[in-house]
């Protein structure tokens, strides 16, 4: 059964472990109150950790009928379309770690959105050379191909249980689609922030807003049976029901009437493709992550290279000294981001220098341990000569110990904000991740250059982060997050704040977030720090920025016989499922 355990309780937990017999198909059963923001589901055969729980039961639902990881990662990824349509989607794209823990392998599939193939590198400019921001965010130029259907199709294809058709795995989520989702916790909350930006389309005025452009009241249902046919579609034919014949029409002609250059050809193209995942080691462990075009695991590595050789448990978790120490190791790894990263079909990306412990070695001996180094006074490291804000995470672990760790996304909140009639597939304005000129910064504060500039067929560099962490050669956590840039140090701080500090998954999750981007040159701290930690850290010369909460993690940390699932409080509707 579900079990929510005291943090203080673990030990004796993992004490019985070795004879209690596993229990299912029992409910969670919920702590009221504060108290239960930092206890953990726990479950022995199964567990999946989204932004939604109405979908994470999905994918343990298909876990108990047998599924794997993989099977229950696709059920889940199509149920968020449906549960959570400000990120969740079909219409976007994003990166999904596979481990097979028989074959003790990890294969990392970018599904990344591309440009069309007339995407030009001014695309973004007007006729004086400067960045028009409208152009990425708001037209149909933003819109990159969609990869997610491709994505989840190759997942399947090479590997799912056997078990499972696509159409099986789509079901779930057709049937959400057709009967409705009450408008209530996160999804009140995205479609109350963001009902003008989608009373400005028609297509999705009519599917989210009620006809005076606001909100449905709370409770109501969200009925969407265009999505629900795209999705039955797509469980018959599979991802040519996608990007061939009427859906692929619909989704052009859309993108073209907002002035994008999206063709058939583009969407008929697209495929998605499989890397090696990007590796490094952290306090004996192995971690697992996103390759370029995602700068996440690159960036994740280089700074837990970078902290390795500072004893941050013993500094504490949070205190002055270690966020000082992470802050300025942060700085290094965005200097870098801006240099070096891009399409590695179109540009080499120095993977191996930048995550090289000699390279972190030289990093680290910039850092002052007493004051804080200005952004302006930082550039991009001298290498050796080696080769969104609206994102959503989920997180899925299987009784043999297989996993899925998946990020995907629109980039703003409902993409461009436009639904293709007749599919009720939401668009993405994905390209906006592009560097439209050289530190011309986009959404979300970053800039790039030439690596990053926009072309045909490019994928735009992105700050997903989908990781795995591995002890002794045996899978111990599952974790990513969505946050836009922010997403590379939440990610790491979740990794620290496990390993390094030692809490639990729901401990980690809730503990107060920090994040260093490099330009702007400020220290953005969540609420939660001590009055004293932020004096310490303006004495050595921090100029602090208390912000709103940052990402949503999803994570499961996997000790003995125990499946640990954290689903970040951040957001309303959030959940952990297991059985």
């Amino acid at each position: 059964m579900f079990h929510q355990i005291r943090a203080a309780a673990l030990a004796a937990a993992f004490s019985f472990v070795a004879f209690a017999a596993p229990q299912a198909h029992a409910q969670a059963v919920p702590i009221p109150g504060e108290q239960a923001r930092s206890l953990p589901v726990v479950a022995y055969n199964g567990m999946a950790v989204s932004q939604d729980v109405t979908a994470s039961r999905v994918a343990v639902d298909v876990l108990r009928r047998g599924g794997n990881a993989v099977d229950a990662a696709i059920a889940l990824g199509l149920a968020l379309a449906v549960t959570l349509p400000e990120a969740g989607n079909l219409g976007g794209g994003g990166f999904m770690l596979v481990h097979l823990a028989k074959e003790k392998k990890t294969v990392a599939i970018d599904y990344r959105e591309l440009a069309p193939a007339d995407t030009p590198v001014d695309v973004f400019l007007d006729e004086k050379g400067d960045f028009v921001p409208r152009k990425s965010q708001d037209s149909g130029l933003g819109v990159g191909v969609p990869g997610t259907v491709a994505g989840l199709a190759l997942a399947l294809e090479k590997y799912g249980s056997g078990r499972f058709s696509f159409a099986d795995l789509a079901a779930p989520a057709a049937a959400l689609a057709r009967n409705g989702v009450p408008v209530v916790d996160g999804l009140l909350d995205s479609l109350t922030r963001s009902a003008r930006r989608l009373e400005r389309h028609p297509s999705s005025k009519a599917i989210f807003l009620q006809p005076d452009g606001k909100p449905p009241a709370r409770g109501a249902l969200l009925v969407q049976k265009d999505l629900a046919a795209t999705l039955d579609a797509i469980g018959r034919d599979g991802k040519r029901a996608f990007y061939e014949g009427p859906v692929a029409e619909r989704i052009v002609a859309a993108v073209r009437a907002a002035g994008g250059r999206m063709t058939i050809d583009d969407l008929k193209n697209y495929t998605a493709i499989e890397r090696a995942p990007v590796r490094g080691t952290f306090r004996g462990r192995e971690i697992l992550s996103m390759p370029p075009p995602s700068s996440g695991g690159v960036h994740i590595v280089e700074i837990l290279n970078i902290l390795e050789g500072f004893r941050l448990s013993d500094m504490g978790l949070n205190s002055a000294e270690t966020i000082h120490l992470m802050a300025e190791a942060m700085k290094l790894a965005y200097a870098d981001r801006s240099e070096y990263l891009g399409d590695p079909d179109f540009v080499k990306v120095p993977v191996a220098a930048l995550t090289s412990k000699r390279y972190a070695d030289a990093l680290r001996a910039t850092i002052s341990a007493t004051a804080t180094r200005p952004a302006r006074d930082i550039k991009p490291g001298e290498i050796a000569p080696y080769e969104s804000d609206q994102t959503t995470h989920f997180s899925v672990v299987d009784s043999d110990g297989n996993a899925v760790s998946n990020t995907y996304t629109l980039n703003f909140s409902y993409g461009v904000g436009i639904v293709a009639d007749g599919t009720g597939v939401m668009l993405n304005n994905e390209l906006d991740d592009f560097a439209a000129k050289p530190n011309a910064p986009n959404a979300f504060g970053l800039v790039g250059g030439a690596a990053n500039a926009p072309g045909p067929r490019k994928r735009p560099l992105s700050s997903m982060s989908p990781t795995m962490v591995f002890r002794d050669g045996e899978l111990e956590i599952v974790t990513g997050s969505p946050g836009g840039s922010r997403i590379i140090t939440t990610v790491l701080q979740i990794i620290l704040n496990i390993v390094e500090h030692g809490l639990n998954a729901a401990e980690a999750s809730e503990a107060p977030r920090i994040h260093h981007q490099w330009t702007p040159d400020e220290l953005r701290v969540e609420r939660g720090l001590s009055v004293d930690t932020m004096r310490l850290l303006q004495g050595k010369g921090h100029r602090i920025n208390i912000g709103s909460s940052m990402g949503s993690t999803q994570t499961i940390h996997r000790v003995g016989g125990l499946l640990m699932g954290a689903a970040d409080t951040r957001q309303r509707g959030t959940g952990a499922a297991g059985y």
